[in-house]
């Protein structure tokens, strides 16, 4: 394996702000890249989605070499080591996965999802009327948040209160998807998740005196021929209907706007042809993706680019730079362009039996969230400075103040 002189370092100054050009370093220099900290990154189109679709690897992490940082954290932790994490579909493989899906997977079919089209519009309806009284907004605490949240709620049949505690439950616990160096983040994210955990316990204890109709009323009766959900398995699989079911979202209406407001030109374009929208949500998942990266874990030796990779290492696929790849996206990969004919082959929502489940309900919270924004304010700029959440996986905007215009 030849030595490089490029290193991937998502934590040096002005990462999280521009980390395209760190991307194209990599892709240009070492695409397939064994990092210092003792896990292998993937960074071109090709060989990520090699590895989305690759059936012989794994997500489940008792099956990587623990790496210096697994070993701090569990340091830090001490007792506080649990499994919790490891029972939800995003961390088991098949025939796990399969039997956790399948139960879930009746209330995200396109129909299902389509069929909530009048209910997003009516949300969004009321928040910009709202934000129209004010004549401004942020973007993400009064738009891209509660949109999704109220969404999941309501699919889930749970009341949608609590949302600024779970926001910042829900904020900690998808740190545990970056690498973390900060004892004192590590600790905040296990206090977070115990928080979670008991909260939708309670949740699930008063579906179970008082059943109601919705998703999780689904899930704790649901039977696939003979087999039903664990109670952990229950909590899990809510908690990350609860987190996947509005974070992602967040970023991607987020970043979808801060993009229309730095290249008006192509926000002109969706205001003359309001047809371009769902391409559009196509190429803000494409230019700045929601989830920047996933991870796969070889059980054998494997052989790409040159390199061997292990058996037992953790292989973070870089999507974001995959989806900026000129060698797939051609040279303009790193300009936002709504009429892009091949953005609906970015890998923002990841690949093979892993497919993000909730795409299509991302897509139509996007579609109906953006567009409705650009037409009712075609006039909206920047109204503050935008502050980053910080975070290196699930990147998004903390703060997105607008002043609305007429």
């Amino acid at each position: 394996m030849a030595e490089t002189q490029v290193v991937y370092n998502p934590f040096e100054p002005g990462f999280i702000e521009d980390p395209y050009s760190r991307y194209a370093a990599m892709r240009d220099e070492s695409p397939i890249h064994h990092s210092p900290m003792e896990f292998w990154a993937l960074f071109r189109y090709d060989d990520v989605l090699k590895f989305l679709r690759d059936l012989s690897l794994s997500v489940e992490d008792r099956n990587a070499t623990p790496t210096p940082l697994d070993e701090m954290v569990a340091i830090i932790l001490g007792d506080r080591m649990t499994d919790r994490g490891t029972r939800s579909m995003l961390s088991r493989d098949p025939p796990d996965h399969t039997r956790l899906r399948k139960l879930v997977t009746k209330a995200f079919t396109p129909r299902v999802i389509e069929d909530l089209r009048p209910r997003i519009q009516t949300l969004v309806d009321e928040m910009l009327d709202d934000a129209a009284a004010r004549g401004e907004i942020d973007v993400i605490s009064q738009f891209a948040f509660p949109l999704p949240f109220a969404v999941i709620s309501e699919m889930l049949g749970v009341p949608a209160s609590d949302g600024e505690q779970l926001r910042e439950w829900s904020g900690l616990i998808v740190r545990s998807l970056e690498p973390l160096v900060d004892a004192d983040t590590i600790r905040a994210i296990a206090d977070a998740s115990d928080k979670m955990f008991d909260h939708v316990s309670d949740l699930i204890a008063q579906q179970r005196k008082r059943p109601t109709e919705g998703l999780l009323a689904a899930l704790i009766a649901a039977e696939e021929q003979g087999d039903v959900l664990s109670d952990e398995e229950l909590v899990e699989q809510v908690t990350l209907l609860y987190i996947a079911g509005h974070e992602t979202t967040v970023n991607l209406i987020g970043n979808g706007v801060l993009a229309l407001l730095r290249n008006r030109d192509e926000l002109a374009r969706i205001r003359d042809d309001p047809s371009l929208v769902p391409g559009a949500v196509e190429e803000f998942l494409r230019f700045d993706s929601p989830v920047q990266m996933t991870r796969r874990i070889t059980l054998k030796d494997v052989e790409i680019g040159g390199n061997t990779i292990e058996k037992g290492r953790f292989c973070v696929l870089v999507l974001a730079s995959a989806n900026r790849d000129t060698d797939h996206f051609g040279p303009n990969a790193g300009r936002l362009d709504v009429g892009r004919t091949d953005a609906h082959q970015h890998l923002s929502f990841g690949g093979g039996a892993h497919y993000c489940l909730g795409a299509a309900l991302a897509r139509l919270e996007g579609e109906v969230a953006i567009g409705s924004l650009i037409s009712r304010f075609p006039a909206v700029e920047f109204g503050g400075e935008i502050e980053w959440n910080g975070r290196i996986n699930l990147r998004g905007l903390e703060q997105l103040p607008v002043v609305l215009g007429g």
